[in-house]
């Protein structure tokens, strides 16, 4: 089985390197950009599975590699960078990141949050790449749903949408498809499978991240707000993703498998 493909955007040459290493170390495949303009060109070869993107480029912000990434590709995205405003965090995740590192950054914490955002890309199969080692799943989280009788994943339908957790897809009721990043198919899926029961940040963040993938707190806020903005196209509707003050979130509607 090909291993994953991993896109690194950073400009400092140490860091690169660094970068490189514990990656290449872990057994992946590692395609390096100094530049947003390289970095174009190198996703447009190589369709990379997950990129990392440092925000402060020579030729372009960092920012809108991710959205460019966002428009042309299906990958995961991790921005990794030296702003430590809380903000530069929102805004990328606003934009279609999936994880937000801060430098300096502990070079296993990164390779943990590499191989967390590939485990919540689609499930790996024959013409898919996977990351070179598997997790088991965290202590404590709930337990997984039972796949279909045929190997695939169970299809959930709510307020005429269906979420394919296998084929990792979401169908609006017109039938067409409806562009979700990797962490906001991961949290509505974790939502939808709860559905009715109040769940935590911090219930959420184990769901979508796992207990040993530290996660910036605010990225589920900024995800819940996207997921709304996609799937609440009736402003007057009853909300199907309920905030219950000092508590958490709710899945609101109501949600058949089949």
């Amino acid at each position: 089985m090909p291993i994953a493909r991993i896109l690194l955007v950073e400009d400092d040459d140490d860091i690169r390197a660094l970068v490189i290493r514990v990656l290449s170390g872990a057994g992946f495949a590692v395609e390096e950009a100094p530049s947003g303009a390289r970095a174009m060109e190198a996703a447009a070869d190589t369709r990379p599975d997950l990129a990392i993107v440092d925000l402060g480029l020579p030729d372009m912000d960092g920012l809108a590699v991710v959205r460019e990434l966002r428009q042309h590709l299906r990958c995961g995205v991790i921005i990794l960078s030296g702003r430590s405003d809380p903000m530069e965090r929102i805004i990328g995740l606003e934009v279609g990141a999936d994880d937000y590192v801060p430098k300096p950054f502990e070079p296993r914490e990164l390779l943990a949050r590499v191989k967390s955002v590939l485990r919540r890309l689609e499930p790996a199969g024959p013409d898919r790449p996977a990351a070179p080692t598997a997790a088991a799943p965290p202590p404590g989280s709930a337990p997984a749903t039972a796949a279909a009788p045929d190997g695939g994943g169970p299809v959930y339908h709510f307020d005429g949408w269906t979420l394919d957790s296998r084929a990792h897809i979401l169908i609006r009721p017109d039938g067409g498809h409806e562009d979700l990043t990797t962490g906001e198919f991961t949290l509505l899926l974790a939502l939808v499978e709860r559905a009715g029961r109040v769940l935590s940040r911090d219930q959420l963040l184990d769901a979508t991240h796992g207990h040993n993938t530290p996660a910036f707190d605010r990225s589920v806020d900024v995800q819940i707000a996207r997921l709304r903005r996609k799937i609440q196209r009736d402003p007057d509707a009853p909300p199907v993703i309920r905030t219950v003050r000092n508590a958490g979130y709710l899945f609101a509607a109501r949600v058949t498998r089949g």
